[in-house]
């Protein structure tokens, strides 16, 4: 696959990026892609390594070293129908994953792997540009109908898959517009909106039906919906938000980030009038939280204009390479440093907030930390020790919270009857998707808890054809068989 010896010939080039003085004017994305003879470069220094672990690293088994080769000889058409035969939305993963199947490229274990997350992006950047991607409506009905819960990308995936197989697929978003932490999570610098917006025009046109402001167990009646669909598909995500107990959680400026987030696309969408404006100008602002969603708290936060922002992670600061306890082609728990740390964040490592500290009319101004230690004993969960004598009060106006989440909310699995796990969320076996309640199915994070977009995708087509063949007694949708390494 690719050129023979081209690994050798060509190193590792990534997209560059705009200054960032430059890019913090506006919430437009701004990555500097190659030339397309670079990405024909980078696309032939994929191995013929015989095994390709890039299939097990991807959640999705997308065909790696085929659509490489076909990059590196030019048939970029060819390139994005084999793209699209296991991926629904190259667009979304090519600008969003954060690509285990690069950490499980063969070529990675001495060198710098194959650039795989930006050769998918340019793919379906170059199918779109050029027409080929086209709604293809079934050719038959079924007269099956189903209902998919949530617009995220496992609903997205699961209701394009099931459409295809000629149902009757309508998705039900309880926001205004679809695309679920696409559209109100992840910044427009990252994911400009006008992308989910192309992809979701080609579903409509194929006949799937798409209702928002249609929150099920609220304003949609669940129990309704199972009476009135041959199946259910719930896809609603892992949505419930982890907080922090501790003295001040109350004060005004201790705030969700995703509330911080999706008000900030939403503003940037056109929408001016909120019932309480979350902005970060001119204030000192403190991340909680390392992960993803923390680093686009602080790519917002610097573009709002903060007068300081800083990152606190309770974990212990990540090695700069591969641990040795995490060798190929595993997935590493290593230090990253996203484009928004690097427009401007001081970071800490081992740090826990202990209380939030505000003035007399209830605003944050401050908090104390202290530092942390993590013990670690064979056999036993890790044990956290705060260090005595290292208590800190922190200058803060605003506080976001990017912890994570604890699982899915309880509402429609309440009205339905569904069973649900110890970390509430709704039991489904691997082997049909299918929840207690015969004929409702559940994918995504909903299912498997809080997780990456490349592994909702794969949920929705995996639930798909575990739906069609519940309907049909057989299906000819894609199933992805083999083993998986464990999950990001």
């Amino acid at each position: 696959m690719g050129k023979i010896t081209g690994f050798l010939e060509y190193k590792r080039e990534d997209e560059g990026y705009e200054p960032v003085e430059a890019r913090l004017k506006d919430y437009k994305e701004f990555t500097i892609p190659l030339s397309e003879s670079g990405i024909k470069n980078q696309g032939a220094r994929c191995m013929d390594c015989g095994i390709p672990f890039c299939h097990s690293g991807c959640p999705l088994g997308n065909l790696i070293p085929d659509f490489n080769d076909k990059v590196y000889k030019g048939k970029w058409k060819e390139a994005a129908a084999i793209l699209h035969s296991t991926n629904n939305f190259p667009e979304f993963t090519g600008r969003l994953c954060p690509a285990p199947c690069e950490e499980a490229c063969v070529l990675g274990i001495n060198e710098d792997p194959v650039s795989i997350e930006n050769i998918e992006k340019n793919i379906v950047e170059t199918a779109f540009k050029e027409g080929w991607v086209v709604a293809h409506p079934p050719k038959e009905r079924t007269g099956k109908t189903v209902a998919v819960i949530g617009g995220g990308p496992s609903g997205l995936a699961a209701a394009q898959q099931l459409n295809r197989a000629g149902h009757l697929v309508t998705l039900f978003e309880r926001d205004d517009k679809v695309g679920g932490l696409l559209r109100y999570g992840i910044p427009d610098f990252k994911l400009d909106k006008n992308v989910i917006d192309r992809r979701i025009e080609v579903l409509e046109e194929e006949g799937i039906i798409f209702k928002t402001n249609a929150h099920v167990g609220v304003n949609v009646d669940a129990d309704k919906l199972k009476e009135d669909f041959d199946a259910v598909v719930l896809c609603g995500g892992a949505t419930v938000r982890r907080g922090m107990p501790i003295p001040g959680a109350e004060l005004n400026g201790v705030v969700q980030a995703m509330d911080f987030l999706k008000q900030n696309n939403k503003r940037v969408s056109g929408q001016t009038e909120f019932d309480k404006e979350i902005k970060a100008t001119g204030k000192n602002v403190i991340v909680i939280g390392g992960g993803d969603t923390g680093s686009d708290c602080i790519g917002t936060s610097n573009r709002h204009g903060a007068k300081s922002v800083t990152n606190f992670e309770i974990l212990d600061k990540p090695s700069e390479g591969r641990p040795a306890h995490q060798p190929w082609p595993y997935w590493p728990m290593k230090l990253r440093t996203s484009s928004s740390h690097k427009e401007g964040v001081e970071r800490f490592f081992s740090i826990s907030t202990k209380e939030f500290l505000g003035d007399e009319n209830g605003n944050l101004k401050g908090l104390v930390t202290t530092e942390v230690e993590w013990i670690f004993k064979a056999g036993e969960r890790p044990q956290l020790k705060e260090l005595p004598g290292t208590e800190k009060t922190w200058d803060c106006d605003l506080a976001l919270l990017a912890l994570g989440f604890t699982g899915s909310e309880k509402t429609i699995a309440e009205q339905l009857g569904l069973e649900m796990d110890f970390r509430t969320n709704i039991k489904a076996d691997t082997n049909d998707y299918m929840s207690n309640v015969p004929g409702v199915f559940v994918a995504g994070d909903m299912r498997r808890g809080q997780s990456l977009i490349v592994w909702a995708i794969s949920e929705g087509r995996q639930a798909a054809y575990h739906v069609d063949t519940y309907l049909m007694g057989s299906s000819n949708l894609p199933l992805k068989t083999g083993i998986d390494l464990p999950r990001v």
